[in-house]
């Protein structure tokens, strides 16, 4: 029975921090694991720039398309630069009396990270620059919950502490040998880490930001569905790197993983489709890759537990309910989570998240569970990590958009949001006039 990649991943960072005796050799590097594990990493950070950009970027007012773009760049930047000087460690590294909530501080501006240093079968630079991609992207799916409406130098102060703060001691409890990991909480790529952290956070952002002017009564299409279309492809092929990297190296996991993850967003994509054609009479290509994402983000933390069957099972759950939170959360209780974050990555994390506790299963294709005592256990696991995640990234979120508004104001004058963030926050239009 294959152990949880989550505990991997801890592991292969306890056993590189012991002290070994003289005589001892660190492992080899696997030129084969390196290789490919570059090639994740960048296809994760395609999966910011530009495909969340160019998907995001459509999905608002022409006369906000720049500003999703400049958001996503400064992100990608500052959460890169913080990565460098303290959050590595954080995260991954040993927090000593600590270590069941944070890492500790000896790679503190990379302090002693060399082309020698090896994490598993890989360089620690490349294992660094792998998890730096989820750093990245993780903050910039939370855009979504304040598009539109938010000060620029807001996105930098709250995307910054969010990630130290919130992001940060997530990644450690699950990915970092913390008390989440020690558990036995399976997440193979970040249903927790990733999706449950950003649906909250744009969740709680949508409710004290309050709604757009107008929201929900006046209509606030997509401007560009051309762009949506192109960003969700980006997303779906840099998802490969996304999941198939989570198995630190060139193996059959990672294999697995991506074809979990193809089968898992053709699933959602359909099942998004079909209800929309039911429901509305017509298919629409936002639907369609609406139900990709939704796919793709609710098998991410099964993905490399699970078999294709399992995959397909959760793809077409994740486009079923996916599809009836997003007609919830904005047309009943009329909250404006701009882009849908908290329905499709919110719900889609939580989803995937408990399912992984049922298609791992060895009878079901499943490569078997963490908790040895089986699924009641693993899914008891599973929902604690659900919940510890959503109150600890739902609280922290509301204090920091609660100190930034005393302090730098959250909103743009109601002029401003009128005459659009391009404009009034940046001077550049995305379109002439």
């Amino acid at each position: 029975m294959s152990a949880s990649v989550a505990m991997r991943r801890g592991a292969f960072l306890l056993l590189s921090l012991t002290a070994l005796p003289a005589f001892a050799q660190s492992p080899p590097v696997s030129a084969a694991d390196t290789a490919w594990m570059i090639t994740a990493t960048a296809l994760v950070l395609l999966m910011t720039l530009p495909g969340l950009a160019l998907f995001y970027g459509g999905l608002v007012r022409g006369k906000n398309a720049l500003s999703i773009l400049i958001q996503c760049f400064a992100i990608t930047c500052v959460a890169s630069l913080l990565w460098l000087l303290v959050g590595y460690g954080l995260a991954f590294r040993d927090g000593g009396s600590l270590q069941g909530f944070i890492g500790g501080l000896d790679r503190l501006f990379l302090t002693g990270l060399n082309a020698s240093s090896v994490v598993g079968t890989l360089p620690e630079p490349v294992f660094f620059m792998f998890q730096l991609t989820f750093a990245v992207i993780t903050p910039a799916l939370v855009i979504g919950g304040y598009a539109e409406r938010i000060r620029f130098s807001v996105v930098l102060w709250f995307s910054a502490l969010w990630l130290l703060l919130v992001y940060v001691p997530v990644a450690h409890w699950i990915w970092g040998g913390g008390w989440l990991a020690k558990l036995g909480v399976m997440d193979f790529a970040g249903g927790i880490v990733v999706h449950v952290n950003a649906g909250v956070a744009a969740l709680v952002c949508a409710l004290v930001i309050g709604n757009r002017r107008g929201f929900p009564h006046v209509p606030m299409p997509p401007h560009n569905l051309p762009l949506v279309a192109t960003g969700a492809g980006m997303l779906w092929v840099g998802w490969f790197g996304f999941n198939g990297g989570s198995a630190l190296g060139a193996n059959g996991t990672a294999g697995m993983a991506i074809l979990a993850t193809h089968m898992g967003a053709c699933a959602g994509a359909l099942a998004w489709m079909l209800i929309e054609w039911w429901h509305y009479k017509k298919p629409s290509v936002l639907g369609v890759v609406t139900g990709v994402v939704a796919g793709l983000g609710t098998i991410t933390p099964a993905s490399g537990f699970v078999g294709p069957l399992g995959a397909v099972a959760i793809g077409f759950i994740a486009g079923t309910v996916c599809f009836f939170a997003t007609q919830i959360i904005k047309r009943v209780l009329h909250i404006d989570d701009s882009l849908d974050v908290s329905p499709v990555h919110g719900v889609g994390g939580v989803i995937g998240s408990l399912l992984t506790a049922v298609f791992a299963a060895t009878a079901l294709g499943g490569v078997g569970y963490s908790v040895q005592t089986g699924m009641g256990a693993q899914l008891a696991v599973q929902a604690l990590g659900i919940a510890a995640t959503a109150l600890w990234c739902g609280l922290i979120t509301w204090v920091l958009l609660k100190v930034l508004d005393a302090t730098l104001g959250l909103r743009v004058s109601e002029e401003q949001e009128s005459e659009g963030l391009d404009l009034a926050q940046h001077g550049e239009r995305g379109y002439s006039p």
